[in-house]
């Protein structure tokens, strides 16, 4: 049995039953049997497994604001220059992804944008995938749609893109998408894999599910036969061998395939000086070590908004809340943002996040994976109290914040 709505076997159904019990709590009205059965099949029908990884990503949403991402501007280098678009669709009327991605720019998009935008960028176009594309398509079909494929290009795929931060960017972007978007995936088709893709694929391959992994079909140049058995020529741009060409004749169709291609130096954000932030502190976090700002936040739904770039090198960043009084190690305080390496040597990071409650928060530069180089910090951080005054007023904005004290 698949696992599906429509075909399921009696074990299935109970646990879907058992599912639904289990995670009422969270449940929306839009949450029905196919959704569901998404988390169940991602877990293998392991009901504590499925249970934790849709609350994971029902906390996730909450965290990153998902629900209003529509409402987000995405960067305009991202727009121009990121690679890939939907055209058409396969044999069985799924929508497809065709990505040039050989043609991406990586170096250039992170010296242009912040890696954070890049992965937002790519939920937004899920979101979007999810509450506009898949239920036109099945509305047109008059039967369930609910995955797509992917047609990877890797022509002119080079050792340039090996380039770490942007390997590790795509490696978020593939984590995230297995996390938050189980069983969107129908398979993958990767065309024109160089001689070292091999070395490539085994750098990704460990941020894959074993079943993403079943659905990748990997071929070199001369792929058309096997494409065709999944994509009909009459769906696929002229350089693919189709049918289809750009108005002016552009046999890329790149008015609906973004194709990459060198980020314009006047994209690349210049290095922040420590002199460029207004009282930013310097600090060298050694070799092996890790830096902790503290910040006490005195009134709830207060504020902590930082600045900060390093010097030559990434860092880890993360914002936790001490549940004791004494110091305590990151493992054991409450998880606020979760830590992950930036590239704030790039670009310049900056964020807030909103404190619920009060206490003791902690901002964690984490240093402890490199073991030969020091890293110099430039930061700031503030701590933001609600503005009481202005949230008596039914016209205010309930974003209105004062600068409270800086750590």
């Amino acid at each position: 049995m698949s696992g599906r709505a429509d075909d399921l076997s009696k074990e299935q159904e109970d646990c879907l039953e058992k599912f639904k019990e289990r995670v009422k709590d969270v449940l929306k009205q839009s949450h029905d049997d196919h959704y569901l059965l998404r988390w169940l099949r991602a877990r293998n029908f392991d009901l504590k497994k499925s249970e934790t990884m849709l609350r994971n990503h029902i906390a996730w949403r909450k965290r990153e604001n998902v629900e209003n991402i529509h409402d987000w501007e995405c960067p305009e280098v991202i727009q121009k220059y990121f690679t890939g678009g939907l055209f058409g669709h396969d044999v069985d009327g799924c929508p497809v992804w065709i990505d040039p991605f050989g043609q991406i720019d990586l170096k250039g998009m992170l010296k242009s944008a912040k890696k954070a935008d890049v992965i937002r960028a790519k939920v937004q176009l899920l979101e979007k995938l999810h509450n506009k594309t898949f239920p036109e398509f099945s509305a047109e079909r008059g039967k369930r749609i609910d995955s797509l494929v992917i047609l990877y290009d890797l022509a002119k795929l080079g050792m340039k893109h090996l380039y770490k931060p942007g390997v590790d960017a795509y490696c978020e972007m593939l984590t995230m998408f297995e996390d938050h978007y189980p069983e969107t995936l129908k398979y993958a088709i990767v065309i024109n894999a160089p001689r070292f893709f091999p070395i490539a694929y085994n750098i990704v391959k460990p941020f894959l599910s074993e079943a993403t992994a079943k659905k990748t079909i990997i071929l070199g140049t001369n792929y058309r036969d096997t494409l065709y058995r999944y994509i009909s020529p009459e769906e696929l741009p002229v350089c693919y061998g189709g049918k289809h060409t750009d108005p002016d004749g552009d046999p890329t169709c790149k008015s609906q395939i973004g194709q990459g291609g060198d980020v314009p130096k006047s994209y690349h954000k210049q290095q922040m000086l420590s002199a460029e932030i207004d009282n930013a502190v310097c600090v060298t976090v050694g070799r092996g070590s890790s830096l902790q700002v503290e910040c006490e936040v005195p009134v709830k739904n207060s504020a902590i908004r930082w600045q900060f770039s390093t010097q030559g090198f990434d860092i880890g960043f993360g914002v936790y809340r001490r549940t004791k009084d004494e110091r305590q190690k990151a493992n054991e305080m409450e998880e606020v943002l979760p830590s992950q390496r930036v590239n704030s040597h790039l670009v310049p990071e900056d964020g807030s996040v909103t404190c619920t409650d009060v206490g003791m928060y902690i901002l964690r530069f984490d240093n402890t994976f490199s073991w030969t180089r020091s890293k110099k910090i430039h930061y700031l951080v503030e701590v933001l109290e609600p503005d009481t005054e202005d949230f008596t007023n039914p016209n205010a904005s309930k974003a209105s914040f004062k600068v409270k004290h800086q750590c």
